[in-house]
């Protein structure tokens, strides 16, 4: 892996304005660091209108595919069933309602941005978290250590990897709230790019933990609220790229470097294919063997996402 400090010479050495010492300092501020030259400079933009409108249609797979992520049982047709307003049988209380909580959210979000009213702070952060974490996470809506409860630190299990222990829990989260406030006073003042700004604040959300459940999912809405802001299509990671997810994270995690993170939302973006030939010499994310799907009842072959609906594929035994 390659040290912070060749990460941020790499990028410097090649002309760019700031100064050495504005991106050790925002990489210091965040938490961990990332290759800058592995970003996208150019990216694919429409009016706010077209991507919300895009986002509200796709409403019911981007819904789908978090519940995924979070080892929710539900079904697509079933996700669908439930978003029209008729109850589902055979599934508990509570993974419905973390599926209403997604969908409450998503709406949430798409008003934020539709009455250009989203912004890159902790009101916007706390009203999402209060929605997609309402009765599952231990308080929702405000930082740990706001609340009644000041003791309690969560962690991540990593597998084989150990475990991730953020900042602990204190009265008042005065550390928390300085945390959040110098990262995103950082991003602002030297991330211009909002596809790396947005996926950077996914991953300094995810990482810190200023909540004490849903992290990632509060922290994936404010990345599309940014993204959507900016006329840039909103990101789903695809519910058959949870594996995927899993493990990045988990490198993440371990070693405090977001390039491959980076790289892997987006290759789940919309557009990555027009990204890709807008910015020659990115390098798709690697390190994984490829995941091989096909039709059930049908002639074996690769398959994309978008082509097929979803529950239509099986994994491949290897």
């Amino acid at each position: 892996m390659r040290t912070r400090e060749a990460v941020v010479q790499g990028w410097f050495s090649r002309s760019r304005p700031c100064a050495i010492q504005c991106f050790m300092a925002l990489f210091e501020t965040l938490g961990f660091q990332w290759d800058r030259d592995s970003v996208p400079r150019e990216i694919p933009r429409a009016s706010l209108e077209r991507v919300v409108f895009r986002f509200h249609r796709m409403l019911p797979e981007f819904v789908w595919d978090a519940g995924v992520l979070e080892g929710n049982p539900f079904t697509f047709p079933e996700v669908k069933t439930l978003l029209d307003g008729v109850t589902v049988g055979g599934r508990k209380l509570s993974d419905q309602e973390q599926i209403l909580n997604l969908a409450e959210s998503s709406k949430h979000l798409m008003d934020l941005v539709r009455n250009r009213e989203f912004k890159l702070d902790k009101t916007t952060f706390s009203s999402l978290h209060a929605l997609v974490a309402r009765n599952e996470a231990l308080e929702w809506g405000h930082f740990r250590g706001e609340g009644l409860e000041t003791q309690f630190t969560p962690d991540v299990a990593l597998g084989q990897r150990g475990r991730f222990t953020p900042f602990a829990t204190e009265p008042g989260a005065a550390r928390l709230n300085d945390v959040f406030a110098n990262g995103v006073r950082s991003l602002e003042e030297n991330v211009s790019n909002p596809f790396e700004r947005a996926t950077a604040f996914f991953l300094f959300g995810s990482l810190q933990k200023f909540f004490f459940d849903g992290n990632k999912r509060a922290s994936r809405f404010m990345m599309n609220g940014i993204l959507m802001t900016e006329g840039i299509d909103a990101v789903s990671i695809p519910a058959i790229r949870a594996a995927e997810f899993n493990s990045w994270m988990v490198d993440f995690y371990t070693s405090r470097d977001a390039t491959k993170m980076m790289a892997f939302v987006l290759d789940c973006h919309p557009e990555v294919s027009q990204i890709r030939q807008l910015n020659p010499g990115l390098s798709a994310v690697r390190g994984l063997p490829k995941i091989q799907y096909h039709r059930l009842s049908k002639p074996e072959r690769d398959a994309g996402y978008k082509d097929d609906p979803p529950g239509h594929f099986k994994k491949l035994s290897r």
